[in-house]
């Protein structure tokens, strides 16, 4: 067996391990997702993974990791630089459209038990936490800018979910979850896109 500081014949097993977890839960959701599986995907033995992953919940706290990098991205780019309620409600179909379109993944990040105490997971879901608490306090300045932040993000959260599971179509996604921001919000609805 190598020393435990000689590298992988792919350079970055920890990566190649998460990247295969990752296509193994866009392929079949992979509810039984394990380090053994991991390994097979990404060609090492499966003892291989026991020497940056300390069990399952420790892979998927560093896929969930990378999945709230994703989210954090498609909300950014669904607006750049929010500062109005409108930008919220893009920002909200946003996330609802990242879970339908990456559902397994989505419940990883939500569902599955993720060790609290991983250093990349709690820096990117506090991530989220204060681009939502920045949007809040740039739209809602007079707003208690905690409590609104966790208002929206449970609102669309729960959302999400809903759509998850079957009890709202598709169809109209982009104007039901604008009107609901709004209606919470309890402002006039969105202008039609």
């Amino acid at each position: 067996m190598a020393p435990s500081n000689t590298p992988y014949h792919h350079g970055d097993l920890p990566s190649a391990l998460v990247h295969a977890a990752m296509e193994l839960l866009e392929e079949d959701g992979a509810v039984d997702l394990s380090l053994r599986a991991a390994a097979r995907r990404a060609g090492v033995s499966t003892a291989a993974p026991y020497r940056h992953f300390a069990d399952r919940d420790a892979l998927l706290s560093a896929v969930a990791a990378v999945g709230y990098r994703d989210l954090a991205e498609q909300l950014v780019a669904a607006s750049p630089a929010p500062s109005t309620a409108e930008d919220l409600a893009a920002i909200a179909v946003a996330y609802v459209r990242f879970a339908l379109a990456r559902p397994a993944l989505f419940r990883v990040m939500f569902s599955d038990p993720c060790d609290p105490t991983s250093p990349e997971r709690v820096a990117a879901t506090t991530a989220i936490h204060e681009y939502v608490r920045a949007i809040v306090r740039q739209a809602f300045p007079d707003a208690d800018e905690e409590s609104l932040a966790t208002a929206m993000w449970a609102l669309v959260h729960g959302l999400a979910f809903l759509y998850l599971h079957g009890k709202f179509g598709a169809e109209a996604l982009e104007d039901r979850v604008r009107t609901t921001v709004f209606a919470v919000l309890e402002l006039p609805g969105p202008t039609p896109a």
